[in-house]
């Protein structure tokens, strides 16, 4: 019995039909309508409908960007599209009869995924943090998907590292996501380049290219620059931080690091060790996590919506519908 998986991003949909075991099937995208939440429902539809055509389906999981609720029903708010209190679960189901539907976090989607088809195969309990424009977030702990009493846990981009310090989206100061992410990279980058010394290779190609931008500083950390590897040490400082408390609370086996700036793969994760050792509390008594890059990359949201959604389906009987 197979299951769908929809992860919805702000420029794409992206579908896929998955197996028991997380293996995708095959696999469908779509541009995202973000400004028109019925067009919105209306893709979601198409596609699922389309992948679902002549196959055994028991489920369908949507994967998006926010807050949702415990129930996996309503989408709270979502940042890049125009759900607001929106119950993403009713309008499918009443659209997809015979189909269990379930509504999820994107991060906590990628995590699930990780968790039981990735890195995080064999340990009960592991963090997810991936790194992209924002910092996103996933917890499993004892086997289980944290997702807090409203349903909003695991927002780890907005663990506060620094009182008082830049301001975040969120409307607070000094959140990690002002200091661990793909933006926050950009902008060490930029001050780097600004200072002089080995920031003076940086200086030259923002100069030529008319500014930075996270392929061009990724291109460069790839060709040991130095100037564009300190920025990166500098950002692996941070989340290493953040690593250790989050230690403190949840004492993860496993950290895995998704998101585009992960695939600095080592050069990432060196400094984020480094500083998470010289902050972890009781160091040198307290057993080591394991650090590691994600493996499903841009597959895991579609995959992890696919399984939660058919691991629903089993536990509340809407599969032997």
């Amino acid at each position: 019995m197979h299951a769908i998986g929809i992860d919805i991003g702000g420029t794409k949909i992206a579908g896929a039909l998955v197996s028991p075991e997380g293996e995708i099937i095959r696999q469908l995208r779509r541009p995202t309508p973000a400004g028109d939440r019925d067009a919105l429902i209306d893709h979601v539809v198409k596609i699922v409908s389309e992948l679902a055509e002549g196959e055994d389906v028991v489920a369908a999981g949507v994967a998006a960007p926010g807050f949702i609720d415990a129930t996996q029903s309503i989408v709270y708010y979502a940042p890049n599209i125009n759900w607001r209190s929106e119950p993403v679960r009713k309008h499918l189901s009443e659209r997809l009869p015979g189909l269990a539907i379930t509504v999820d976090n994107d991060a906590n989607a990628a995590g699930w995924a990780e968790y039981r088809f990735g890195v995080g195969r064999g340990v009960k309990d592991m963090t997810l943090l991936t790194i992209g424009t924002g910092v996103g977030g996933a917890i499993i702990a004892d086997g289980r998907l944290l997702r807090g009493g409203f349903g909003t846990a695991g927002e780890i981009g907005h663990l506060r590292v620094v009182p008082g310090g830049l301001a975040c989206g969120c409307g607070q100061r000094g959140c990690i996501e002002q200091y661990g992410s793909g933006r926050a990279l950009l902008r060490m980058a930029n001050d780097i380049a600004d200072a002089g010394g080995i920031g003076q290779n940086l200086a030259a190609v923002r100069e030529a290219q008319g500014g930075l931008d996270g392929a061009l500083v990724a291109a460069l950390i790839a060709e040991d620059d130095p100037g564009a590897l300190a920025a990166l040490r500098e950002l692996g400082g941070w989340l290493g931080q953040a690593a250790a408390s989050i230690t403190a609370v949840l004492d993860p086996q496993v950290f895995a690091f998704g998101g585009g700036v992960a695939a600095a793969g080592e050069l990432l994760l060196e400094p984020v060790r480094e500083a998470y050792l010289a902050h972890v509390p009781a160091r040198g008594y307290h057993p080591e996590p394991t650090f590691v890059v994600a493996e499903l990359v841009n597959d895991a949201g579609m995959v992890g919506a696919a399984d939660l959604a058919r691991l629903h389906a089993e536990r509340t009987g809407e599969a032997a519908r």
